[in-house]
């Protein structure tokens, strides 16, 4: 898959989960986020696999919220008729922990991100529900804000 193909199907994620208009522009900073939060959430399931007793982490072990797996549902949804796995997969970077990742571990990790990226929409509509074409100072704003909870 091209590159302008993966742009166009994250454009037309946030169009469909919250009707944002987003542009490639968007998409750097978005990969930059995604792959921070991942790590985060990540550093917090090895914790939690070492304090019980494993050297492997399932993805029982990541710290998400009742909104996070109500995302997950959601693009799950998105994801059937766009196919972004394969490009999530590619853009996640997993960093190497002290623990190792558990079978099919890959998959859900798209699936967190790709339920972050759907939560960030709702995020940016919920601060602005008029808001259409989000610029710096609104992904500023939000990534403020994810800093703060997740």
């Amino acid at each position: 898959m091209d590159r302008v193909e993966g742009v166009s199907k994250f454009e037309r994620l946030f169009r469909l989960s919250s009707g944002l208009d987003v542009d490639k522009s968007d998409l750097k900073r978005l990969n930059d986020f995604i792959n921070e939060k991942i790590r985060d959430l990540l550093l917090i399931a090895q914790d939690t696999a070492k304090a019980n007793d494993r050297d492997i982490i399932y993805p029982w072990d990541l710290p998400l919220t009742k909104g996070i797996e109500e995302c997950i549902s959601r693009y799950v949804k998105f994801n059937e008729q766009l196919g972004l796995n394969p490009i999530l997969d590619s853009l996640t970077n997993a960093p190497m922990l002290d623990a190792q990742y558990g079978i099919s571990f890959e998959e859900d990790l798209s699936n967190v991100a790709g339920a972050i990226i759907v939560s960030l929409a709702d995020v940016f509509k919920a601060i602005d529900p008029e808001l259409k074409n989000p610029q710096t100072e609104d992904w500023d704003r939000v990534l403020r804000l994810y800093s703060i909870l997740m």
